[in-house]
This record gives structure tokens, C-alpha cells and sequence, in this order.
């Protein structure tokens, strides 16, 4: 393990923003985990753990240490006639493995495809998608207690997974560093097509029998269309969690806003977070270096050359817009460092 001084961050945020880590280090092999967790570093210092930077808004500096996940390496590890296990190392790109699955017809990740990010992050996040989500095929975490470097697993069930959220968001944030996640997916054919504009599109196409890796390509182009590619244009991908309401609040907001796009949530309605910011007119607005994309109103983007104090104040702007018009908190999905 090599500790550095003073590193830029820009190349390890899709955002572009440029921003420096007093201390730096890439943790690209299981000994790397073992030295860093016994140095005592991450007791001593702040620390932010790093996957592939694609949820994240630096500031100017960081004055402390940023971990680097880059531990590799994806196995089948058992298997039944009807499902399988497939363990992931965190630093692999999360459409490396998505990819995978849909090369071996392993069905269960193909609505998550072209998902920016490291497979690390998908428990922390609960990552999701065209009506899945990461808590849905994921069977268990593997992790490292930061304070005492124990190994330990994480059933589903312990990951207290729920809307782009974990334990390891809440009760247990800072304290564990993900190395790896097993994920259960099936063998027979279970396609997931009826969230969004899946269906219509396979229609368009001309497709009447998709396979796995008709969904994924369907589904990548739809992202494409909408969202920007970090590797072209920076941004953290969408922005804003779409916000859950109650049914109240929801029956009174689309009887005043007839064209309100939400859908049923576990009892509850999640809102569309791009309409709502859209019908507040911020759709293709532009504020010094960084703006809203013309295409999908819930991604802010980098014009240039963006600071992080430049993108916090469009999203604190937008936030206040969207109370003051329908009385709905948007709670940022992008992570403030």
C-alpha cells in the first residue's frame, strides 16, 4: 500500500471537478486491505471511500485520506439448476458485472446495465433501475470494520436495504469498507419489462422475443438518450432521489397538477424528481460553469470547469424552487465532500 500526498481528484470524479486529497491511496489487492486496516490511518484522519466516483461533488480540498477501491475479480461460486452465486470483488465497474451476467445468461442485473460506478458501491447505495434494484439480486456483503479491521458479512436481511439507501448510509456510515458483494441471480429466463419505455422500445425495434442481451442494449440506449456520458460530458448521473410521498399529499398534488408523474411506493408515491424540477422551469438553464441538462432535468452537469461550491449552490437553488411550488424536500442522491 502506497500512501501519496497532495493528488488531484479530477480524474476519479466523473464529475470533472477539480479538487485535491492531502493523502491518497489505491487499494488494488486484498494485502492493501489488511495494511491500511491495521496502520490505524482511518482512525487518525478523515477519510472518504472512493469507488468509482460517479455519486460524488468534491470541494477544493480534502484534508484527510481518500481510500481508492480498486480490488478486482468476479467468480461464479455456486450453483443450482434454477439460480446462481456470483461474487463480485467492489472495484470492478458495475457494467463489467452486469455485463458478465448478461454474457453468461444470468438474468437478474440486465435493467441495471450502463449504471455509473464500482460494484462497491451498489449495497451502499441500493443502486436501481427500469423497476430493480440492487438489493434484489444481491445475496451478501462482504466488509472490513474500519475501527478494529474484523472481516464480516452481510446477509440481505442485515443490509437493511430501502430506497437508494443501507446500513451503511445510516446506523453503520464510516464504519465498514465494502470489498465484495455475492449476488443470487436465476438461470431461467425472468425478464423485468414493464417499467418506463422498456416495452416500447422493444416494440420499436421489432422485437417480440428479447433475450438478456436485447434488455440491456434497450435499456443502454434509453440512458444514453437521456442521461450524458461521464465520459464526455461531467456530471454525478441523476442528481436528486426521486422524493416518496404520502398518498394525500399525492391525490391533492395531481388533482392541481393533472400530468404529475409518480408511481406507487410500498404504500406511499414516489414523484418524478425531473418533472417536478422541470415544471420549475430549470430544464437547460445554465449558472456560471454548470448547468441542468437540456435532455433529463434531474442530472446537473459540468460546463467546464465547475467547482463543488458552484454545483451546491444550483442544487440548494432547485431544492428551495421545488418546496416553494408543490412543498416536496429533494434530498440529493450526489454525496457533498
Amino acid at each position: 500500500m502506497t500512501l501519496q500526498e497532495n493528488v488531484s481528484l479530477k480524474p476519479y470524479n466523473t464529475f470533472g471537478i477539480a479538487a485535491t486529497s492531502q493523502y491518497f491511496t489505491d487499494i488494488s489487492a486484498p494485502i492493501d486491505f489488511q495494511i491500511l486496516m491495521q496502520s490505524g490511518l482511518l482512525n487518525a484522519f478523515p477519510f472518504f471511500i472512493l469507488g468509482g466516483g460517479s455519486n460524488v461533488v468534491f470541494n477544493k480540498l480534502f484534508a484527510g485520506i481518500v481510500v481508492k477501491i480498486s480490488l478486482k475479480g468476479i467468480t461464479v461460486e455456486e450453483e443450482t439448476a434454477d439460480t446462481v452465486l456470483v461474487k463480485a470483488a467492489a472495484g470492478e465497474v458495475w457494467s463489467d458485472f452486469v455485463d458478465f451476467c448478461v454474457d453468461h445468461n444470468f438474468y437478474g442485473a440486465e435493467n441495471l446495465t450502463a449504471i455509473p460506478g464500482t460494484v462497491g458501491a451498489s449495497p451502499v447505495q441500493n443502486v436501481g433501475a427500469y423497476g430493480v434494484e440492487a438489493k434484489d439480486i444481491i445475496e451478501s456483503v462482504e466488509a472490513y470494520e474500519i475501527l478494529t479491521g474484523k472481516q464480516c458479512i452481510f446477509s440481505n436481511s442485515d443490509c437493511q436495504f430501502d430506497y437508494r439507501s443501507s446500513i451503511f448510509k445510516t446506523e453503520l456510515k464510516s464504519k465498514y469498507i465494502v470489498a465484495s458483494v455475492t449476488f443470487r441471480l436465476n438461470k431461467l429466463p425472468k425478464l423485468n419489462l414493464e417499467y418506463g419505455a422498456i416495452r416500447t422500445e422493444m416494440e420499436k425495434a421489432g422485437i417480440t422475443d428479447p433475450t438478456l442481451a436485447d434488455v440491456s442494449r434497450i435499456i443502454s440506449e434509453i440512458r444514453e438518450e437521456k442521461l450524458p456520458n461521464p465520459d464526455k460530458i461531467g456530471s454525478a448521473g441523476s442528481f436528486f432521489k426521486n422524493p416518496v410521498i404520502p398518498v394525500a399529499q399525492y391525490e391533492a398534488l395531481k388533482e392541481k397538477y393533472p400530468a404529475l408523474v409518480a408511481y406507487p411506493h410500498k404504500g406511499e408515491y414516489k414523484v418524478a424528481a425531473g418533472w417536478l424540477i422541470e415544471q420549475c422551469g430549470w430544464k437547460d438553464r445554465q449558472f456560471g460553469n454548470v448547468g441542468v441538462y437540456p435532455k433529463q432535468a434531474l442530472v446537473l452537469y459540468n460546463l467546464g470547469d465547475c467547482t463543488g461550491e458552484e454545483v451546491k449552490a444550483l442544487a440548494k437553488e432547485i431544492q428551495q424552487s421545488v418546496e416553494t411550488h408543490f412543498g416536496i424536500t429533494l434530498e440529493p442522491e450526489a454525496i457533498f465532500v
